[in-house]
């Protein structure tokens, strides 16, 4: 993946933090690249023998590629003895990961035991992988009824490897974690996971204040009853920050008497936008939901100004760029805190909707640091952990630099694939380290968007002049296999091999095509997909879903 590659670049550049360590370990290891894993993490730990991390991760990395030879044990135990946390993590993990945990069952257990004790200092995902460790090394053990408790308890099933945060279901759609009503600020509460987007709720003097309605009345309906732990005040306002349907969609469960609807002047356009465009795909939302809803705003904003309820202000700022044309800052002055919607949204707007703007994320990103916030709460958990205002500048440079390069490549006629491979990482991040992983999770997306808004139909390669069906393509791609089901396997399991799932997946679906219901396609289009789930955990939540749901899986929370 071009993300992790760019990440590798990145991590040689000084005081980058340990967490994006992290992120770079669990990636190379999601897409079996061991080798690249070493070697980076051998150079770490020798540039930095203080961090007991760098030590772990090598060591990770060797036992994975080698075995678990006595040098990579040594490794693992002095990095354990040398600092709490992570260190017991991947010891664990990567003893649990051998058919006898490397003889070394009961370390696994140590290990993974103290991480669920002090399970509120790692991230939610992470639980999946210790619970699959934990449950083998019980095995191990002979601990029967201790390894079906664990397993019982990773949240997904045994053919694939997850620690990622983003939990997928039928019934739910797509979350990004656990459902928790937590308290960011006096009287702000954000609500995470019970839902594809995040909402808030402001406790004022005279009332509640709501900030976005989610995408399903039901998940709503579960956020207030916790709220009413804490206040039995109604809800005066809802403050929509954009008209998309994961942030409108529980809206009725918000209203009654009294209760005054805002939104930007432009919501009511893309309100109809979204109800002219393609629906996005299943797993995004719930299976009930309807996915063009409807709302009415008792009030439109078409330039700043200032709400107060119950002594609490709140500044309302119209933006034009990030997702969508209707933004709408929350600002919270006295309190520091800007809700920005989902502004900052990687794909630069939803990938199924014809919007987004990359000069109007950039003004709107200026926008919000010159309101000199304490801290930005966005519309999605991952955005509100990765997307801090520390960020911002280096983001600012970074992003416009990209916006450059990409706009000179495409007068120059190069094609989409030659613009994403550029796989360019601005030197701006160097001194900006909180800005390294919002640029990555953000660049295919803005490169995307920006081509397909400055290029027409035909493109300069020929793309696009004469268009083929999958069915064209599948018969011609049979033509070279000699007819031959087995030709389609031979090269999908190749390149499934390579590293290549996205290409292996186009292979076997041409060869399902032309020879439906063969079995061994079939097989192989779900090792693919696995796969799929598994690279895409962690830069791209959409991708995730979609795969999730090709796969026919549920990502639960783990226990």
């Amino acid at each position: 993946m071009k993300e992790t590659a760019a990440l590798l670049r990145a991590l040689h550049w000084p005081d980058t933090p340990d967490r994006l360590q992290a992120v770079l370990a669990q990636q190379l290891l999601a897409t079996n690249q061991l080798r690249e894993g070493y070697e980076h993490f051998t150079e770490l730990a020798a540039a930095r023998p203080e961090s007991a991390l760098a030590e772990s991760l090598a060591a990770v990395f060797h036992a994975r590629l080698d075995g678990p030879d006595d040098k990579a044990l040594a490794q693992l135990d002095s990095a354990a003895s040398r600092g709490l946390g992570l260190p017991q993590y991947f010891r664990g993990t990567t003893l649990a990961h051998f058919p006898d945990c490397a003889g070394r069952a009961d370390t696994v257990v140590r290990d993974l035991e103290f991480v669920l004790a002090v399970r509120d200092q790692f991230p939610a995902g992470f639980l999946h992988s210790v619970h699959a460790g934990l449950a083998h090394a019980y095995t191990c053990l002979g601990r029967t009824e201790d390894a079906a408790a664990a397993r019982s308890r990773v949240g997904h099933g045994p053919d694939v490897s997850l620690v990622t945060d983003n939990l997928v279901s039928r019934e739910d759609g797509l979350r990004m974690g656990p459902p928790r009503l937590v308290e960011k600020a006096r009287g702000v509460y954000v609500v995470q996971g019970y839902d594809f987007a995040d909402f808030a709720f402001v406790v004022t003097g005279e009332g509640v204040v709501a900030i976005d309605a989610a995408s399903h009345p039901g998940h709503v309906e579960a956020a207030l009853r916790d709220l009413r732990a804490v206040t039995r005040a109604p809800i005066t306002h809802v403050l929509l920050t954009h008209a998309h349907f994961d942030h409108i969609g529980g809206l009725e469960a918000l209203t009654g008497p009294g209760t005054e609807i805002v939104a930007q002047a432009a919501f009511p356009d893309e309100l109809a936008l979204q109800a002219a465009s393609p629906p996005p795909f299943a797993s995004l939302l719930p299976a009930d939901q309807d996915r063009s809803p409807n709302a009415v705003p008792d009030r439109l904003v078409a330039g700043p100004e200032t709400l107060t309820v119950g002594g609490t202000r709140f500044t309302l700022i119209p933006v034009g760029g990030g997702e969508t044309r209707d933004g709408l800052l929350v600002h919270l002055p006295d309190e520091g805190v800007v809700f920005t919607g989902d502004m900052c949204m990687p794909y630069l707007g939803a990938p199924f909707f014809p919007e987004g703007s990359a000069e109007g994320l950039l003004d709107a990103l200026r926008t919000v640091q010159d309101l000199n916030p304490r801290l930005l709460l966005h519309g999605h958990t991952a955005l509100t952990e990765n997307f801090t205002i520390e960020a911002f500048p280096g983001l600012l440079a970074a992003l416009g630099d990209l916006l450059r390069i990409t706009g000179e490549d495409i007068a120059a006629g190069r094609s989409l694939t030659g613009l994403l491979d550029r796989d360019h990482l601005p030197d701006a991040l160097r001194d900006h380290p909180a800005a390294i992983l919002p640029y990555l999770v953000m660049r295919e997306g803005f490169v995307q968007r920006v081509y397909d808004q400055r290029t027409g139909y035909w493109k300069a390669d020929g793309e696009g002049l004469e268009p083929l069906a999958p069915g064209q393509w599948a018969a011609a791609l049979d033509l070279l296999g000699g007819g031959r089901a087995e030709a389609f396997a031979a090269a999908g399991e190749e390149l499934l091999g390579r590293g290549e799932p996205e290409a292996a997946l186009r292979i076997v679906d041409h060869g399902l095509l032309s020879h439906p219901g063969e079995a061994p396609l079939a097989e192989l289009r779900r090792r693919i997909l696995l796969a799929l789930v598994e690279r895409n955990q962690f830069f791209s939540p959409f991708k995730f879903a979609y795969y999730v749901g090709l796969a026919g899986l549920t990502v639960s929370p783990a226990g």
